[in-house]
């Protein structure tokens, strides 16, 4: 779930009641009282992978070289510490710092989502503050799932049945300040199709500039050309994502120029078997 600046100046009323908020305003998320800004949230958005070095800790160098090459591709914006950033696995410091980073080497007119969610309202509000004092322009937050023992088989299958019903959604806010992006590269023409803004998509560390080809040919009309590249899409994404998941992603980044390294543990590296099976994804889809 993402929100923006629209909601900075509940953010601080909350915080001030709970007496742990700094007087100052919040850089990134703060908004001048009575503005109601709308921010655009159109086109890719790459859900960047944390480097890694060999010793496992945050590789600033490795993120600082990937960010100069994202920057002549055509992003909206990135996305720091989403799931494709192994947030989990990264200390509070750590997540700070990334965003910083990451806001410095991105140019002002690209947007910067940055994942906050953490198990606790209190913890979350916090984190998002720093991260918006970091620099961040939206933040990610996620359902609290530790104590979960409502969430049946049932009840989870119901809740994101529910939720994934792109067309309706956007139907039903259409006359709304409300946007829609897709969370993957395998749907994302028909997204498009039924009113979607952009996406997230973890194929965008990896093939930014055919991504953004797609994104363009669905706004101009050219659908015919936008299926042909949709499908040539759908195999890597799958094997990037559901299939090989971050060490997936990560090998697949090397072999186009970026540093993908290793994960931080318990995320083992691909065996040698899964490496040949993830490659012959990419060649037989041409991009290899």
């Amino acid at each position: 779930m993402a929100f923006s600046t629209r909601l900075a100046s509940s953010l601080r009323s909350a915080l001030a009641a709970l007496h742990w908020a700094a007087p100052r305003q919040c850089r990134g998320l703060s908004t001048p009282q009575g503005s109601e800004p709308s921010l655009n949230l159109g086109g890719i958005f790459p859900p960047l992978a944390t480097p890694f070095s060999p010793t496992q800790e945050v590789d600033y160098a490795q993120l600082e070289g990937n960010l100069r090459r994202y920057a002549s591709i055509p992003f909206r914006g990135l996305v720091a510490l989403g799931s494709n950033g192994e947030y989990p696995y990264l200390a509070s410091r750590e997540r700070v710092e990334v965003v910083s980073c990451v806001r410095r080497a991105l140019p002002r007119d690209r947007l910067l989502l940055a994942g906050s969610g953490c198990e606790s309202t209190q913890a979350t509000i916090e984190l998002t503050v720093s991260m918006a004092e970091a620099g961040a322009d939206v933040a990610l937050v996620v359902t609290p799932c530790y104590y979960r023992g409502a969430m049946t088989t049932a009840a989870l299958i119901h809740h994101y049945t529910e939720i994934t019903r792109m067309g309706l959604m956007v139907h039903k806010t259409r006359q709304e300040d409300f946007q829609v992006l897709a969370g993957s590269a395998g749907f994302l023409l028909a997204s498009y199709a039924v009113g979607a803004s952009g996406g997230v998509c973890a194929l965008a560390n990896v093939l930014g500039d055919p991504l953004c080809q797609l994104d363009h040919l669905c706004r101009t009309g050219q659908w015919q050309e936008a299926r042909d590249l949709q499908h040539r899409l759908i195999e890597p994404n799958t094997a990037v994502t559901r299939r090989f998941g971050i060490p997936g992603l990560k090998k697949a980044m090397e072999w186009f120029g970026y540093y993908g390294g290793p994960c931080r543990a318990p995320l083992a590296p691909l065996s040698p078997a899964q490496v040949e099976e993830l490659r012959s994804t990419f060649s037989a889809n041409g991009w290899l």
